[in-house]
C-alpha cells in the first residue's frame, strides 16, 4: 500500500542518500555512482556533477561550491568535481573503506562516518571538518555510520549505527565542537537506521533501511509515529514545509519492487 506516497518520475537509484534542503533546492547523492543531484518540483532528478569515487554525502559552502564526504576522505567540489583534499584519511586501510554519510552542523562543521565495504564490524569512523579545513577523527569503533544530525542549537548530535541497530546520542560543546557523554537513544529490532533529521519540533526522524519505515523519536527516546514507506529501503529524510521526501535503494534487492529506489513525498 502506497498509503499516499508519490515518486518522482525517471530512474531508481542503487543507493539514493544525502537528501537535504539547500536554500530553495533539494540534493541527494547515489553512494556508489558518484553523483550529486538536484531534486526539483516536477520532474526527473538532475545530475549536477558525477565524481570518480563514491560521493556518501555533500553540504553547500558558504563561498560556494560544495564540501562533500567522498572516497576515502572529505573534499571541496566545485561545479565539476574534486578542487582539492581536505584530508583522506582511509587511505591505506587495512579493509578496504569509504565514506557514507555526512552533515554540516549549525556552526560550519561538516561532520562525516566511514564505513567498510565489506561492513567489518568496528572499521568506521566520525571526522569533523572544522571551518578552517582541519579535519579531526572523533570516533572509532564504528561498523555503519549514519546521520549525524543536530538539533537546531547543535549542541545535541545523533549517530545511527546501522549495522548495530542503535542511534546514538552525544552533547556537543558549540564552540570547540568536542562530544560529551554518549547515550543510547533509540534501538531498532526491525531494520537498521539510516539517514535522520530533526524536524522544528526537535523530535528526530530516521529512515528505516530493510522495515520499509520512517520514525519519529521525541527527544526523550520515546517513538512518536512509524509511517510505512513503499519501499523496502528507505535511507534518507528531509522534511520540506509539509511533506516528508524520503530516499531509497535497490543495492542487495533481489526483485526490486516498482518503487525501491524512487524518491518519495508524502503530507505530514
Amino acid at each position: 500500500m502506497n498509503e499516499n506516497w508519490t515518486a518522482w518520475p525517471g530512474e531508481r537509484f542503487a543507493l539514493g542518500e544525502g537528501l537535504r534542503r539547500t536554500g530553495d533546492r533539494l540534493i541527494m547523492v547515489d553512494i556508489l555512482t558518484g553523483r550529486l543531484l538536484v531534486v526539483p518540483e516536477d520532474g526527473e532528478p538532475r545530475v549536477l556533477l558525477t565524481l570518480a569515487e563514491p560521493l556518501g554525502a555533500v553540504a553547500p559552502r558558504p563561498g560556494g561550491g560544495w564540501i562533500a564526504a567522498a572516497g576515502t576522505g572529505i573534499a571541496i567540489l566545485g561545479d565539476t568535481g574534486i578542487e582539492h583534499w581536505l584530508a583522506r584519511p582511509e587511505d591505506g586501510a587495512a579493509t578496504p573503506m569509504r565514506m557514507n554519510d555526512g552533515v554540516t552542523d549549525p556552526y560550519g562543521r561538516f561532520w562525516a562516518g566511514s564505513m567498510a565495504y565489506n561492513n567489518a564490524p568496528g572499521a568506521g569512523s566520525l571526522y569533523r571538518a572544522d571551518p578552517d579545513g582541519t579535519v579531526t577523527r572523533v570516533l572509532g569503533e564504528l561498523t555503519v555510520p549514519n546521520g549525524p544530525a543536530f538539533d537546531a542549537d547543535g549542541t545535541t548530535m545523533y549517530l545511527a549505527d546501522s549495522a548495530r541497530g542503535v542511534i546514538h546520542r552525544f552533547a556537543v560543546d558549540p564552540a570547540s565542537g568536542q562530544l560529551g557523554g554518549q547515550t543510547d537513544f533509540a534501538v531498532v529490532e526491525e531494520g537498521s537506521p539510516d539517514g535522520m533529521t530533526v524536524d522544528a519540533e526537535g523530535f528526530l526522524w530516521s529512515a528505516i533501511w530493510g522495515a520499509g519505515q520512517v520514525r519519529r523519536y521525541a527527544p526523550t527516546g520515546e517513538l512518536d509515529r512509524v509511517v510505512n514507506v513503499p519501499a523496502v529501503q528507505p535511507t534518507s529524510i528531509c522534511v520540506v514545509g509539509d511533506r516528508l521526501v524520503v530516499t531509497s535503494a535497490t543495492v542487495g534487492l533481489a526483485a526490486p519492487g516498482a518503487l525501491d529506489g524512487a524518491v518519495l513525498s508524502r503530507a505530514l
